[in-house]
Formats: structure tokens, C-alpha cells, sequence
């Protein structure tokens, strides 16, 4: 379930866990410009629906580059995996380029996040798009050492933070109230969707393109990604200015950031869940190979959690009101990894996949968490904070698929997963009650 994660509406605030309601939001462009044709005012009485994004000009081309975007980093992953192996014939090098993608993301989000805030949004992401291009352009050439391919691949993976952190905090720009929280999920569907029909496509593109020829696939999309933000977005000026050592400003915010309470547990309440709810796909193979199902039923237990994600995020979306969404919030991630749990009981393949389904559908929550995030990081950190958030999901996730992965070695695969639901639950129980505990504080000023 690997995922990725905004300007509350003008004289409006979000409501807070505990149910406050807010004023009726018109929802314009992020300019104080009048609402986009097709984008009516709602208030939190009825659902917005998915439609009321894409009536907003400006977040159609952010989101076609971003469908660009993943459909690349699909066809990048995939072909540099066969790469490595038909080169090495070596799995352990093969997991460790799909492992790359993981593990710079915390770095990347302590070290550059300053950038988001500090440079003109539009400008940030052309760059990353540009930049992604003339790397994985090195790595299509024939002569490209093997080494230098992994030197690419992290340089890559550097990127993808600030860009995925940048676009996240530009959508608050354009997008208001619960129109945003829409659009958020939107991105997400699109991540989700990827990890169920994306790696089939890249496999099916290397039937007739060879691995490097596979990879100017991915320089068209991250070209195409560029224009897209170059000639569809709004040029706008950067949060913050500043003049002192960019890594030490973003080392500097990501120590304010965690030392606000309220920030901190809506953060640890974005990468909690994931970290443990990973653990089941990191032991799907043996999983699936141990129920006899082999290389198909791999693949639909792989699938299941994502395919559970996109029909609770759409659900959640296209029939909730907004209060409704926030209401379920805490409920749903108390109760996500409870599934996991039922793996005690060592189900059968078609009960297995059930369960995993039902994980993904409980991820909704991020629906209500989304308007709670974006409310209270402050307007002149939330490149920032964004960039940091998506790091600490990705992170961690590589970070519980490897544990899990490890005490697979030792444990059968159906006594893990219920380990990670018993000890993901455990966890993320104290969290929900510092978010319950804490108040909103609305995004006015940066914490101290």
C-alpha cells in the first residue's frame, strides 16, 4: 500500500476531531479569484464529489503530469530491475535498485525540504522533472557502468521528495476546503492504481522494447510532466524568503515541526498504519507460495490492499460529507490493521485476500486527515512539512517491509502479518489519542 500523502478555505477553518463544524466555503482558484466553472460553493451538509475538482482549470494539467509522473516511475523501476538482473543475474542486486527507491526519501526530506518553501512552486517542479530526465537519460545510454546506474537511481530517488512534497502543498494553492481534501485523494487513487495495473504494463512494454529502450518511455514522461506544469500552472511567488545554508533551514524545520504536539501526532498518524500494513506485502510471496497459489496468487495478494484503498478512497470521497469523513477518521485507523490480526487463524488464500481488501478500504481515513494536516502546518512551512511527511511514509514502509521480510525468515508468513496487525495496532492507538488530545491551531504562524 505504498503511498504517497493542504490553504484552508479563505475566513473558514476546518473543523477538528471532535466534530466543529465550519462555514460553507466557496472554492475559487487560490488567488482570490471567483470559483472555477463547474465549482459551486458547498457547504459540509452534502458530498462535494470528484467532479468539483476537476472544474478547477489548473489542477487538470498538475494532474495529468502526475498520472506522467508515476506511469514513468513504473516503467523506470521495472526496467531497471530487468536490467540488473539479465547484467548480474544477482537477486539480491535486483531487490537492492527497487530497494533505492526507499531509502534516500528520509534524507532527501531532511536535507532539501527548505527548497519547497524557499523557490517559486512552479519552478521547483519543472526542475525535479528536468533533472529526473537527464538522469534516467544517463541510464539509457548502452556504455552506462553498472555502478553509475545505482549512483542515477539514488540521485532519482533524492528527487522524488521535494517533487511529490512541492506538488502537495501547491494543491492548497489552488484547491480550498474540502475540495482539496478531493483532490488529494485523487493523487492517491492514481499511486494506488499504479501498484495494480502499472507493473503489468511496464512488463508488458519490455515484451518489445529492450530495458534501455523501455527507459525513454520514462524521459517522454517526465519531458511531457515539465510542459505540463511549465504551461498549465500559475507562476507563483515562493512561501519564504531566505538567505542562510538551505540544508541547515530544512534540518532547522524539520526540528520545529516535530516539536509541536499537534503536528507531530498527525504525522506519526500518516506513518504509523503504513509502516505496519507493508509488513503483509513484503511476505506475500511466501505467503502465496506456501498456500501453493504461485506466481497469480502472488500477485492478486499484492494487488488487494491497493485495490481496498482505491475503492474506500473513492467511496469515502463520492458519498460522505466532509464532517462525515473527519467523524470516521480516528475510528478507521484504530480499527485498520485489525484484519491483519485474523491471519492468526492462517486463511485460506480467498479469505486472505479478503482480509487485505478490507485493510485497504479502512485507509479512508486519510480522507479526514488530509484537512486536518493542512489546517494546522503553518502557510510558510507546508513545502516543507509535506515534503517531510512523504518521506517519513516512504521510509518507513521500506523500513517495515525489510523487518518483515526478515523475521519471515524464521516466522511463517501468516503468524507476521498477524504480528503486525497486533503490534501496528498497539501503536497507533496512543497516537490517536495525542491527535484527540491536541488542538487545532489553524495554519497562522510557524511553531516556535
Amino acid at each position: 500500500m505504498t503511498t504517497d500523502s493542504e490553504h484552508p478555505p479563505p475566513g473558514g477553518r476546518t473543523p477538528s476531531p471532535t466534530g466543529s463544524q465550519p462555514a460553507p466555503t466557496t472554492h475559487g482558484k487560490g488567488d482570490g479569484t471567483p470559483p472555477a466553472s463547474g465549482a459551486t460553493a458547498t457547504g459540509d451538509s452534502t458530498p462535494t464529489g470528484y467532479g468539483a475538482v476537476f472544474a478547477v482549470r489548473e489542477f487538470r494539467p498538475i494532474f495529468a503530469a502526475h498520472v506522467l509522473s508515476v506511469l514513468g516511475s513504473v516503467f523506470a523501476e521495472v526496467s531497471l530491475a530487468v536490467l540488473v538482473f539479465r547484467q548480474t543475474g544477482s537477486a539480491v542486486l535486483t531487490a537492492l535498485i527497487f530497494a533505492l527507491g526507499f531509502l534516500p526519501y528520509a534524507l532527501s526530506g531532511i536535507l532539501l525540504s527548505g527548497i519547497s518553501d524557499r523557490y517559486p512552486t512552479r519552478r521547483v517542479l519543472v526542475a525535479c522533472d528536468l533533472l529526473c530526465a537527464a538522469f534516467v537519460a544517463v541510464m539509457a545510454v548502452p556504455a552506462t557502468p553498472l555502478a553509475l546506474l545505482f549512483v542515477l537511481r539514488v540521485s532519482v530517488s533524492m528527487i522524488t521528495p521535494l517533487f511529490t512534497g512541492t506538488r502537495a502543498a501547491s494543491l492548497a494553492d489552488i484547491l480550498h476546503g474540502d475540495v482539496f481534501v478531493l483532490g488529494r485523494s485523487l493523487v492517491r487513487i492514481v499511486g494506488q492504481s499504479s501498484q495494480i495495473i502499472g507493473y503489468g504494463i511496464g512488463g508488458l512494454v519490455l515484451v518489445w522494447l529492450s530495458p534501455r529502450a523501455a527507459l525513454l518511455v520514462t524521459i517522454g514522461t517526465f519531458l511531457s510532466s515539465a510542459l505540463l506544469l511549465r504551461f498549465g500552472t500559475r507562476d507563483r511567488p515562493a512561501r519564504v524568503t531566505g538567505t542562510g545554508a538551505m540544508m541547515r533551514d530544512s534540518i532547522g524545520s524539520a526540528g520545529r515541526l516535530f516539536r509541536n504536539a499537534r503536528i507531530r501526532s498527525l504525522m506519526l498518524m500518516w506513518w504509523v498504519p503504513p509502516m505496519f500494513c507493508v509488513v503483509a506485502e513484503g511476505v506475500a510471496a511466501p505467503y502465496a507460495d506456501a498456500a501453493g497459489a504461485g506466481s497469480a496468487g502472488f500477485g492478486i495478494l499484492l494487488a488487494a490492499m491497493p485495490a481496498g484503498t482505491v475503492v474506500g478512497e473513492v467511496l469515502a470521497g463520492t458519498l460522505l460529507t466532509p464532517s462525515a469523513r473527519e467523524r470516521i477518521a480516528i475510528p478507521l485507523a484504530a480499527v485498520s490493521m485489525l484484519p491483519f490480526v485474523c491471519f492468526l487463524v492462517h486463511p485460506s488464500l480467498p479469505l486472505a485476500i479478503v482480509l487485505l481488501l478490507i485493510t485497504g478500504v479502512t485507509t479512508a481515513y486519510a480522507l479526514g486527515i488530509d484537512k486536518w494536516f493542512v489546517h494546522d502546518v503553518p502557510e510558510d512551512m507546508r513545502g516543507r512539512a509535506m515534503s517531510l511527511l512523504g518521506a517519513g511514509i516512504m521510509t518507513l514502509q521500506g523500513v517495515g517491509m525489510t523487518v518483515g521480510g526478515a523475521v519471515a525468515e524464521w516466522v511463517p508468513p501468516y503468524a507476521v502479518i498477524a504480528g503486525a496487525g497486533i503490534l501496528g495496532t498497539l501503536s497507533v492507538v496512543p497516537v490517536l489519542r495525542s491527535v484527540r488530545r491536541t488542538q487545532p491551531m489553524g495554519a497562522a504562524a510557524s511553531p516556535a
